[in-house]
């Protein structure tokens, strides 16, 4: 089987190639990938190639495959997994293998670290320790798309369940979010901060009553606030708020202020900038939870704690890096009763664009962008449907689709996607 794939060679060093495959083993799947969502940690793994923990050190003689939030379906399954998969069947893959015998030992990961499967190409063959590890995902809801980004949503679920709360006159900790608690979400419209937004609005067993949602870029707040409405929140019994801190003289005071002075229980920091998590760990309230979800990218990144709250109010912080299998099972089966990411994706791309995206990613302005990789396309923007569509039947077409879904993607623009562009040569 021929595939053609995004491969990583070294440090700044992506080529779009076509090679053959060799033939799957009895404890293999060979793979269809249909799309993949293209995440700011393959932008990281680029730049920093050899050096990054997830890549081989060999990688210039072995290059891999990068993309891992990818989903497609399965075109032949060996003999050992047929009891389990069967050809046509849609799937996700939890990329965190925890695979001691993989080509970074735990560490690797589809995307990264092995040279016949990632996100960014035509066919892959999955490997053996993909499904020992039970990171073969079924996903049985319409489409595609919502299944490559069920690894983005499974990050936020893994952070909401890693926050914790101590229990009075003991040492054990209660882990999750406060239920019934007040929540904050700081510089949270982006990408990430929109999925945690639609899991912990739409999310029954565990939900704050108070959500503030801050940033200070008014125009993404209110795309926040027009795709998430407190409406919507209201449904579940939850206030919802969007504020613009830029506009605020005291963003803690004010914030604060929202609480009735109590403070917040649990408060997620989306971006590495030490102000913002100042400002986090000034609006905790008693035992309240910081969680640093921002990954930066400078290894010696520091803000201020009052230490003083650590001691008498029992503030605390916790950091996560991605979910495990079980939150994406979760986010999996959120998405097959019809919670639908949408939200997320601002761009749509073929292929041909994923060099140029992935290299340039921090420079390009949006949410997600998803690439289809059976299709030439240069990365659009959703919003520049419209104005395109003037000249080429395709956009028009798809402007038309996404605009009866309040100009989000959605599965009927995919599949006239899918059936009406030429495949990729």
């Amino acid at each position: 089987m021929k595939t053609k794939a995004v491969r990583l060679y070294g440090k700044n060093d992506l080529r779009l190639e076509s090679f053959e495959l060799p033939p799957i083993e009895d404890d293999e799947i060979l793979a269809r990938v249909v799309c993949d969502s293209i995440c700011m940690s393959s932008y990281k793994a680029t730049h920093e190639a050899d050096v990054h923990k997830r890549v081989p050190r060999d990688v210039a003689d072995n290059p891999v495959i990068i993309g891992h939030e990818f989903a497609g379906e399965l075109v032949e399954v060996g003999s050992k997994w047929r009891g389990q998969f069967a050809v046509g069947d849609k799937f996700s893959i939890q990329p965190a293998l925890n695979d001691p015998n993989g080509p970074v030992g735990i560490l690797s990961a589809p995307g990264y670290s092995y040279p016949h499967i990632g996100g960014d190409a035509t066919y892959i063959i999955i490997p053996a320790s993909v499904m020992e590890n039970g990171c073969l995902l079924h996903f049985t809801g319409a489409g595609y798309y919502p299944a490559s980004l069920s690894e983005p949503l499974s990050c936020v679920i893994g952070a909401m369940h890693a926050n914790y709360h101590t229990t009075p006159g003991s040492y054990k900790h209660r882990m999750e979010i406060k239920d019934g608690g007040n929540m904050a979400i700081l510089a949270g419209v982006g990408p990430m901060g929109l999925a945690a937004i639609n899991y912990a609005i739409h999310r029954t067993d565990c939900k704050p009553k108070l959500l503030i949602v801050t940033d200070i870029d008014q125009s993404r707040l209110d795309r926040a606030a027009s795709l998430y409405t407190p409406a919507e929140a209201q449904k579940n019994g939850i206030e919802l708020h969007y504020l613009n801190t830029g506009t605020m003289e005291n963003p803690v005071d004010e914030l604060k202020a929202m609480t009735g002075g109590k403070g917040y229980d649990d408060v997620f920091v989306f971006a590495p900038v030490a102000p913002i998590v100042e400002q986090a760990d000034g609006i905790l309230a008693f035992d309240g939870c910081l969680n640093f979800f921002a990954g930066p990218s400078k290894t010696d990144f520091k803000a201020p704690l009052n230490f003083y709250n650590v001691h008498y109010a029992y503030t605390h912080i916790v950091g996560t890096s991605g979910g495990n299998t079980d939150d994406m099972k979760e986010a999996l089966a959120m998405m097959n009763t019809g919670l639908d990411p949408a939200g997320l994706v601002t761009h749509i791309g073929g292929l041909n664009a994923v060099i140029d995206t992935t290299m340039n990613l921090p420079s390009i302005p949006g949410g997600k962008k998803l690439i289809y990789t059976h299709i030439e396309m240069p990365l659009t923007s959703i919003s520049d449907f419209a104005e395109k569509g003037k000249t080429d039947p395709l956009f028009a077409e798809l402007n038309r689709l996404c605009e009866q879904h309040n100009g989000l993607w959605n599965v009927e623009a995919e599949e006239y996607l899918l059936t009406t562009t030429q495949p990729s040569a």
